[in-house]
């Protein structure tokens, strides 16, 4: 399996196009330490020629142009190496990129009834895409199946929905749907060399449950958009905790670093979907050494695996 993690930053990217917070300001003014950062979406493939997106963001676009297998294959006038598109959320920054690729044939989306149902009644996607490309719906197993191609053959890969604690987005509060469904993680394996990935960009809080899934895997992607709980607060940019937004800290007793430094059958731990203020993007800080002392890293725009 092929894993590319085309961004990396939480909703917003670094530089955040209003937020003048020492991270953004260092990145606008070309520091050594931090990096450009767009948001976060990963592209898998078994076969480096048929690709899922993990997420899309509303980079989506920019992403793709620097990533050439995405673009359309040579043989043809218009088309694209893009099979399906599986979502964790209905949150704006894993959505927004869907209305970027209407242009195409019909969108084959995974998502979670909540999911659909969210994005359908509040920013009337079923009915904007349904106007250009249209899109199939396809409930995600919460046992592992086969991952197929639009045409229905198999992509070589298998995966399940995992069921994590979440609400509906900001701009869906108030609806009144089910209590369940609003936020996945996925697991994804490779059926030839039995690679196993575990994508996990919103996790409010590591149960029992969680914690005994996270060492299954030989690469886990998780959820490093806050240092600490009150990062916003102490940044002067927002006044909501990290606990409230729906993710854990890396920091702290309940943190995420503790678990996951534990975890050294895992061969690659790596920190996505970090927010702009988040002090493990600046190479050289106290909690970026914290992190990669703990042999997890730090994951940037481009960065490839294979397993």
């Amino acid at each position: 399996m092929k894993i590319i993690l085309l961004g990396t930053a939480a909703g917003g990217g670094l530089p955040q196009w209003n937020c003048n917070c020492a991270n953004c300001r260092e990145t606008r003014h070309g520091s050594s330490r931090l990096v450009r950062r767009t948001q976060s979406s990963v592209a898998i493939s078994a076969d480096g020629r048929r690709w899922f997106l993990l997420n899309a963001s509303p980079d989506l676009r920019g992403q793709m142009e620097n990533f050439p297998p995405l673009h359309p294959p040579k043989n043809a006038r218009r088309s694209t190496p893009i099979e399906g598109v599986l979502l964790t959320n209905a949150d704006l920054d894993h959505t927004l990129g869907l209305f970027l690729l209407r242009e195409g044939k019909k969108l084959h989306v995974h998502a979670t009834p909540s999911v659909r149902r969210t994005l359908t009644k509040n920013i009337s996607i079923d009915g904007v895409l349904g106007s250009f490309c249209g899109v199939r719906w396809i409930v995600p197993s919460r046992r592992l199946v086969p991952l197929r191609c639009r045409d229905g053959s198999p992509s070589g890969l298998r995966y399940q929905a995992i069921e994590l604690k979440g609400k509906p987005p900001c701009f869906a509060r108030r609806d009144r749907g089910s209590k369940s469904g609003h936020c996945v993680g996925y697991r994804i394996i490779d059926e030839k060399t039995r690679g196993s990935l575990m994508f996990f960009p919103d996790v409010g809080a590591i149960d029992g449950r969680i914690a005994n899934l996270l060492g299954g895997c030989d690469v886990l992607l998780f959820d490093g958009t806050f240092w600490s709980e009150n990062e916003m607060q102490k940044a002067g940019v927002g006044g909501v905790p990290a606990g409230k937004m729906g993710h854990v800290p890396i920091s702290g007793p309940g943190g995420s670093l503790k678990q996951l430094a534990e975890l050294t059958s895992v061969r690659h731990r790596i920190y996505f979907h970090i927010n702009n203020t988040n002090p493990i993007l600046r190479k050289g800080s106290p909690q970026h050494a914290a992190v990669r002392a703990a042999g997890i890293q730090v994951g940037h725009d481009g960065m490839k695996i294979v397993i």
